[in-house]
């Protein structure tokens, strides 16, 4: 069993996958199903028989592949945040909070052994190919009612909440962290695949210049 568990919105799921074995392997396997086909070629068809089990077992958890989606998203989220709390816990200068804050975000996703059934390097991939369709949907404004975005916006107001420290009168934050998080994953997608649309490259320097050009975003605004 994993040695720690985030506590996600009820909403996402039927029954909390984190809490059976079974549940695990559905997060384990489907993390590694839709970073392998694809979003649109995932199905519980698919994953049910990777699994060796049912479709109905599967829709005990999760009433669709996007709620699926949403959650491993929402986990993500909460992810991050908990890796930035662990580097800013000792921490009383906004400004370090900040540049610690961001070198968590650029940097390279690796396994963490406190989360057993997770592979945080197939998720991140996931996040940068797959984020946008937990938003861009007919049904977005009925998903923030029900919160299925908290994990996201809890990390920019925690965020935000640090720029607001460093400079006061600056009355953008939350619009800055959001887009700060979102540019993160973009700028990765593009140097994979549409190169023209970026200066980050491929290459072994890419996070540490995707951390500078984050910092260059950041503290040419505020300061």
């Amino acid at each position: 069993m994993p040695n720690l568990l985030f506590k996600l919105n009820e909403r996402l799921y039927l029954r909390d996958p984190q809490h059976t074995l079974l549940g695990q392997n559905i997060i384990r396997v489907s993390i590694d199903m839709i970073d392998r086909l694809g979003f649109e070629q995932f199905t519980f068809k698919k994953l049910a028989e990777e699994i060796d089990s049912t479709e109905a077992s599967i829709y005990r958890y999760f009433e669709n592949k996007h709620r699926l989606l949403l959650y491993l998203i929402a986990w993500y989220w909460n992810w991050m945040d908990y890796r930035i709390d662990l580097v800013t816990i000792g921490l009383t200068n906004p400004q370090e909070k900040l540049r610690a804050s961001l070198k968590v975000i650029a940097e390279e996703k690796k396994i963490d052994p406190n989360f057993e059934f997770v592979n945080e390097e197939a998720l991140y991939r996931i996040v940068v190919a797959e984020l946008d369709k937990t938003f861009l949907t007919k049904w977005v404004d009925n998903d923030n009612k029900e919160g299925l975005f908290g994990g996201f916006k809890s990390l920019c107001r925690k965020l935000a909440g640090w720029v607001t420290e460093v400079n006061p009168d600056y009355p953008y934050a939350n619009s800055l962290m959001s887009t700060i998080l979102l540019t993160a994953k973009q700028q990765v997608f593009f140097a994979q695949h549409l190169p023209s649309l970026t200066s980050i490259t491929k290459k072994e320097t890419s996070q540490v210049e995707l951390e500078y050009f984050l910092e260059t975003i950041l503290f040419k605004s505020i300061l």
